[in-house]
C-alpha cells in the first residue's frame, strides 16, 4: 500500500479538502487530485477493463496518470460536474456526450475496486434528502423539532400558527443562481414565518416549516467514523441562521453527550457514511436538538485545534 494513492475528487478551490491533503502530504502519502469539471476535457483518456478479476485500467488527464486498481481510498468532496468541451457544447450530440462522460468517468470513479470511500458519492446523494434525514434522525433517537414539509398553504398556516414561533427552510440547497431575467444570485437563509406570510405560492413546490428551537448556542459536530468533534458556536447578536455572519461567531470545543454519540453513530451507519457534519441547537437545559446533517459539510471555520484534529482524523481514515 506504500505507493497506493489517495484519490481526492474535488474542485481546486476547496480549502477544506486542502487541510486534509496537506496532512496526507506531510505523512508522505501520495495523493492524486481530480476535478471532473476541469480535468476531464478533450485530452482526458480512460481505458477501464472489466473481466472476472474485476475492473482495472488507467485514467489519464493532461497532468495526471491514475492506475484505477491501485487507489487505496477516495476523498469525495465537492467536484464540479463535467461540462463538455468545444464551441458546440449546447447541441444535442454534445449533451449526449456530456451525459456519457458523467456516467463513464463518474461511474468508474465510484466503482474503484477495494477502495475506501469517504464518502461514497451515492451515499452522499442519498443522505442529502431532508425527508430521509428527518426520518432517520427520529429513528436513531436524535431529538428534533416538530417539522412539516408541504405544498398545501392551509396545512402550512395551521402548522405555523400551532408551533409559533416557526421558521421556514428550503427542502434542498439554499442558493438560487442568476437567471436570464436579470435576477441576481441569492441565498435563502432560515427565517421566521407567520401564518399571514403564507399565500398560494406555497403550492408551487414543497416547503419545510419547523418549530423554532429556543437556543442559547449552536453546535456543529463533525463525525469521522467513531471520532466526534463538537464545536459550540456562540453569536454576537441575535442571528437565527449563524451562517449569515461568520465574523460575529466564537467557537469553543464541546463535549458530546453519550446519547447523542450513540445516535450519531447509528445515523452514519444508516446511510453508509464515514463522515457527516451535524447541526444542533443547544437549549438552556443542555438538550441538543438536531436540525440537520450535511454528509459533505464544512468544518474548516471552527477553532484551530479542532480543525487540526478533524483533518488528522480524516487523513487517518484515508491513509488506512
Amino acid at each position: 500500500m506504500g505507493s497506493s494513492p489517495v484519490l481526492a475528487v474535488t474542485s481546486l478551490g476547496d480549502v477544506t479538502a486542502d487541510l486534509v491533503l496537506d496532512e496526507l502530504y506531510g505523512r508522505g502519502v501520495p495523493v492524486v487530485r481530480l476535478d471532473p469539471g476541469t480535468d476531464f476535457a478533450a485530452d482526458a483518456a480512460m481505458a477501464a477493463r472489466f473481466d472476472n478479476h474485476g475492473p482495472h485500467g488507467t485514467l489519464r488527464t493532461a497532468t495526471r496518470d491514475l492506475d484505477l486498481s491501485a487507489v487505496r481510498s477516495v476523498y469525495w468532496r465537492r467536484p464540479t460536474p463535467h461540462k463538455g468541451a468545444g464551441p458546440s457544447a449546447d447541441c444535442a450530440a454534445s449533451r449526449f456526450a456530456v451525459a456519457q462522460a458523467r456516467a463513464g468517468y463518474g461511474g468508474m470513479l465510484a466503482s474503484l475496486p477495494g477502495a475506501l470511500y469517504l464518502n461514497h458519492p451515492w451515499r452522499n446523494r442519498d443522505a442529502e434528502y431532508k425527508p430521509a434525514q428527518l426520518a432517520t434522525a427520529a429513528r436513531v433517537g436524535l431529538e428534533l423539532p416538530p417539522t412539516l414539509i408541504t405544498n398545501d398553504p392551509d396545512a402550512a398556516r395551521h402548522f405555523v400558527a400551532r408551533h409559533a414561533p416557526a421558521v421556514y427552510k428550503p427542502v434542498h440547497a439554499v442558493h438560487i443562481g442568476a437567471d436570464d431575467t436579470g435576477a441576481p444570485a441569492r441565498t435563502i437563509w432560515v427565517r421566521t414565518v407567520d401564518p399571514e406570510d403564507i399565500d398560494d405560492s406555497v403550492s408551487a413546490c414543497p416547503h419545510l416549516f419547523q418549530a423554532c428551537v429556543p437556543k442559547i448556542a449552536d453546535i456543529r459536530l463533525a463525525a469521522v467514523g467513531d471520532r466526534l468533534f463538537a464545536t459550540r458556536i456562540d453569536i454576537d447578536g441575535d442571528h437565527l441562521d449563524w451562517r449569515q455572519d461568520y465574523d460575529s461567531l466564537t467557537y469553543t470545543p464541546a463535549d458530546t453527550p453519550l446519547a447523542v454519540r450513540t445516535a450519531v453513530r447509528a445515523y452514519l451507519d444508516a446511510f453508509g457514511l464515514l463522515f457527516g457534519a451535524f447541526d444542533f441547537a443547544l437549549r438552556a437545559d443542555g438538550r441538543w436538538i438536531w436540525l440537520e446533517t450535511n454528509p459533505n459539510g464544512q468544518w474548516a471555520f471552527v477553532d484551530a485545534p479542532t480543525r487540526r484534529a478533524i483533518a488528522t482524523a480524516l487523513a487517518d481514515q484515508l491513509q488506512g
